[in-house]
């Protein structure tokens, strides 16, 4: 049963920022210029009250389903009848390749075979030290005065996957091309291009800039250096044991065989995204949210005062109250704004005919504001998690990292990291907003702010 408060108990002043949404009707035109510039600006406002739309052109025909019951049946009951669409891998293939990212059918489920277990619990709490040496060396690294933290967010993030990835840190000159490579990159592709959205003749241009395919060129010339290098320590038998070593010399149950260094390679490409990408945004919205509700930032810090000397996984069931933020910050910002399926047979979705070929359309960016299931949709509320209400809406309406079989595999690896991370900042430093710099969501690889977020730093009184 869904549940909503009478009276609002938050002020609109202080409601986190969000993209202004378009009037509900433009041009054709006017939307696909809306749409190039910001994916999440160019949607009606109704989107986020409506259970679902339809977009009509006399190209294609897409729908964005916004009603739990309908994500249910794309994403759990029956994710073979939907598919990832195509049209998605036109604009990340040349970063991602075949990654299990944008594949589908047999080829995917042998990938997931063999990265699945890395990712299992046991296996996990193994790469904990490594994510443990990246935050202290982000707090370290931190200074005070007024800085950009998204900045910040990336190296942090980005160090997190090389040390748990192949046990190198960010200061290794490799892992450091890459990082450099991946801010040119993540800058200038959208997660969701018109062709993925709208299903686009192939006449139609696909609205890429050069540098994006050149810099997706780059990056992966350096992690086939990387791969390269750990599969003759593999075979030398001198491989440290960490995720990287895991999943290439993981063999698929059903086959026998491993990842080729051509196939490791593009699951070393989503790696990089989901976890360095993904994370760093979840950080930096998070970190703003907490300039903005000093109470909350406050918690957290006091609660990071069980934070031991030295790295014991056993401190991330104690961190309760980072948890819930880094959740209430995934829930306003998720990294990834929108998913894109393809119907493969004939569909009626609350009485609307779906033909074959359709482009279904997940946004949880409009799941996790929408106002007929959310109480305070657009307000920041950590304590929501505790709630009747936050409760069914975490499971029915909360999917920052998808559902069903094409969950995130780093999702319990995600909500390691944030609250650790968090956690560790914030027991020494605290953050401010910064007067006159606002930050503006627009959807880049993730979502992003528009400018960078902008936020003052100074060292706590006591942080030992």
């Amino acid at each position: 049963m869904w549940l909503c408060r009478d009276t609002p108990r938050w002020l609109p002043e202080m409601l986190p920022p969000k993209p202004a949404a378009r009037a509900d009707k433009v041009s054709f035109l006017k939307y696909l210029r809306l749409f190039r510039q910001d994916i999440l600006s160019a949607q009606p406002a109704k989107l986020y009250r409506a259970w679902m739309a339809e977009f009509k052109t006399p190209f294609f025909r897409s729908y964005l389903i916004n009603q739990p019951e309908l994500i249910r049946t794309v994403l759990k009951d029956r994710p073979d009848d939907f598919p990832k669409s195509d049209r998605i891998s036109e604009g990340l293939r040349p970063l991602l390749g075949n990654s299990v990212f944008v594949t589908n059918g047999d080829t995917w489920k042998r990938q997931r075979r063999i990265i699945d277990p890395a990712f299992e619990g046991g296996r996990l709490r193994d790469t904990f030290p490594a994510m443990w040496a990246a935050g202290e060396a982000a707090v370290a690294r931190m200074t005070e005065g007024e800085i950009e933290i998204e900045q910040e967010t990336s190296f942090a993030a980005a160090d997190v996957i090389f040390r748990t990835l192949f046990s190198i840190p960010i200061d290794d000159e490799i892992a450091k091309k890459v990082f450099t490579e991946f801010r040119e990159y993540q800058r200038s592709q959208p997660i969701l291009n018109l062709a993925a959205m709208m299903r686009l003749p192939s006449w139609m241009p696909r609205l890429f800039r050069k540098e994006t395919k050149q810099t997706a060129h780059a990056i992966r010339a350096l992690i086939t250096e990387l791969t390269a290098r750990r599969m003759n320590e593999i075979k030398a038998g001198q491989a440290p044991d960490d995720l990287a070593t895991k999943i290439m010399t993981m063999r698929d149950p059903e086959t026998g065989n491993v990842f080729t260094t051509e196939e490791m390679v593009d699951q070393v490409a989503i790696f990089f995204l989901a976890g360095h990408e993904t994370s760093a945004s979840a950080l930096a919205w998070t970190l703003y949210l907490l300039a903005m509700y000093p109470e909350w930032q406050d918690k957290v810090a006091e609660e990071a005062r069980v934070l031991p000397k030295e790295p014991d996984v056993a401190v991330m069931s104690q961190l309760k109250v980072s948890r819930d933020v880094f959740r209430e910050g995934l829930r306003l910002y998720p990294p990834v704004p929108m998913m894109v399926r393809e119907a493969s047979c004939p569909e009626t979705f609350r009485e609307r005919s779906v033909k074959t070929g359709s482009q279904i359309v997940i946004s949880p960016w409009h799941l996790h504001r929408q106002e007929r299931l959310w109480d305070n949709p657009d307000g920041f509320d950590p304590s929501r998690w505790t709630t009747e209400n936050g409760k069914t809406c975490q499971r029915e309406a909360f999917i920052p990292f998808s559902a069903g079989t094409r969950v995130c595999p780093g999702a319990g690896f995600a909500m390691f990291e944030g609250p650790l991370l968090l956690s560790m900042l914030l027991r020494h430093y605290k953050f401010e907003l910064v007067a006159g710099k606002t930050p503006v969501p627009v959807a880049h690889l993730t979502v992003r702010a528009k400018d960078g977020i902008w936020l003052r730093v100074t060292r706590r009184d006591s942080d030992d």
